[in-house]
């Protein structure tokens, strides 16, 4: 009886009355234990994704795929499903949303490796998609918030101008 054992933590499976968290704060992604020492991939789609804009509170939209190689623990697909829809109610930008999705998957079942690509409907005639990887492709620097973007305090113009060398 090891499997019943193994799946006996699981709150959401198998109950029809498990009701939608109302943030991904509130949210909990179940994990049981990874069946084979074989590597291999899942991969979960959903098309039914929404958040709101932070700026003007409407709904964006999207297509969630999380692809991951497990290590010891696979996530189990309901819950994941009632986390996503917990971002619902979530005021923030796309690229945040998707970062926050693969640091909680990541924080959740410690994949070997994951990505989680966000397909966002367009917006003013402009589609946008987000892929966040873990880990970090090697040879890369975490970068700061603002360190490549012009908002810190270390890469906004002085107002200098460099004098071309003429020579």
């Amino acid at each position: 009886m090891p499997k019943k054992k193994s799946v006996s933590k699981l709150t959401l499976l198998g109950h029809s009355e498990a009701r939608l968290p109302a943030s991904p704060a509130a949210a909990k992604l179940e994990t049981f234990p990874n069946p084979s020492r074989r590597p291999y991939q899942i991969r979960f789609e959903t098309a039914d994704f929404t958040s709101l804009c932070p700026v003007t509170g409407q709904m964006d939209f999207a297509q969630i795929t999380i692809e991951y190689t497990p290590a010891a623990l696979c996530v189990e697909s309901k819950a994941l499903k009632f986390y996503l829809a917990s971002f619902r109610n979530v005021r923030a930008f796309n690229e945040a949303v998707t970062n926050r999705i693969l640091d909680d998957f990541v924080a959740a079942c410690d994949p070997a490796e994951a990505t989680v690509t966000a397909e966002f409907s367009a917006r003013g005639g402009i589609a946008l998609t987000v892929r966040a990887i873990y880990p970090e492709p090697a040879g890369r620097d975490s970068v700061e918030p603002g360190a490549r973007t012009g908002n810190s305090t270390e890469s906004r113009p002085t107002g200098k101008r460099r004098r071309r060398d003429s020579g």
